[in-house]
């Protein structure tokens, strides 16, 4: 499930006022489902949102989680499925990997932290550490001792010794699960902001892909100048929408706040009026739909701002898988945005 998916549950299940349990897995060996640095959250009622596994080890998650709120205080649960004789409660999980989670618990009394932190970053613009103490030690310290480290100096000489772990995993961009010299063992995640698209144009085409990205997690802020298009009331799962005059979209949306921007209103002048705003954008994604000569048109329509652009903007979208519907489409367009944002597309 999405880091959004994760932050709506917890808004819901705050307003009840009852307790929650934040399960982090960290540490895995072998073949698992999910890796170091994953969360997922329970309720008191044993509601989860999230998955550790395929669905296998979230109910014996759940009853620990009982206890875990009963005591208030963070435990360790191990899971070893690397033996294949052995049929974990019978349920033949195979995924053939050890994987260990640490469940630690939200109280009303104590604000529901740390994860009411997390939620917070998560929706800022800049990533950060978050530093977890897994197991503790007599002078170190306590299990569950978390620290939220965006690079600001700290005053609290206890979380002072977890800012070089946090320095090490800011500089490697990775999880690091580490034991310190004093014998205590720290979770180091890295902590990424949700991603944010702009889709400009908000045709029936627009749907899919305004609610795919949903369900991935993603932002989405839609915006066009007709309002008719806005009006019927079809992009609920957009986190914003936005009636735009175009020639002032760049002060009304501040594209270069998104990750990725998709340029649809199937409109060649208005294209136009978009492009030349987002030259300047520093963008990790920007694509516009049509054919490449459409591309091509709107880039020689812009002279040398078109020159700027003609190496960053992407047309056709999307990765070939055949498309040739606006949901294969968007499925197209939204998996090329998923693989540049992850590095795995140049």
């Amino acid at each position: 499930m999405s880091a959004n998916g994760l932050i709506r549950a917890f808004e819901s299940w705050q307003l009840t006022g009852k307790p929650m349990v934040l399960a982090t897995v960290y540490d895995t060996k072998g073949s698992t489902y999910s890796k170091a640095g994953h969360r997922i959250l329970i309720s008191s009622n044993s509601d989860y949102q999230g998955l550790v596994s395929g669905g296998c080890l979230e109910g014996d998650l759940a009853e620990r989680a009982s206890a875990v709120i009963a005591a208030n205080e963070p435990t360790v649960i191990t899971y070893d499925m690397r033996d294949d004789a052995d049929d974990l409660w019978g349920l033949g999980v195979g995924c053939n990997g050890l994987i260990r989670v640490f469940l630690q618990p939200l109280m009303a009394n104590d604000g529901y932290e740390p994860f009411l932190q997390i939620a917070k970053h998560l929706r800022m613009p800049v990533s950060v550490i978050v530093a977890t103490v897994i197991i503790g030690k007599s002078g170190t310290p306590a299990a569950g001792t978390t620290l939220i480290w965006d690079g600001s100096d700290i005053e609290s000489e206890t979380l002072k010794r977890l800012v070089p772990g946090c320095q090490a995993a800011r500089t490697v961009g990775k999880t690091i699960l580490n034991t310190e010299e004093d014998g205590f063992t720290v979770l180091y995640s890295p902590l990424q902001p949700l991603r944010r698209l702009l889709v400009l144009g908000a045709g029936l085409d627009a749907l899919p892909v305004v609610n795919m990205a949903s369900e991935l997690g993603w932002r989405v802020t839609i915006a066009d100048h007709r309002p008719a298009y806005l009006e019927k009331g079809i992009f609920a799962l957009a986190e914003q929408t936005a009636l735009i005059d175009p020639e002032r979209m760049s002060e009304a949306l501040i594209p270069s706040s998104f990750d990725a921007v998709v340029v649809m209103s199937h409109h060649l002048l208005t294209d136009q009026i978009y492009l030349k705003q987002l030259a300047d954008a520093e963008l990790s994604y920007l694509g516009v739909l049509g054919p490449v000569a459409r591309k091509n048109r709107l880039l020689d329509s812009l002279g040398s701002t078109g020159d700027s652009l003609r190496d960053q903007l992407r047309g056709p979208v999307g990765i070939d898988i055949g498309a040739d519907e606006p949901e294969s489409i968007a499925l197209s367009l939204l998996a090329e945005i998923h693989a540049t944002l992850a590095g795995k597309l140049d």
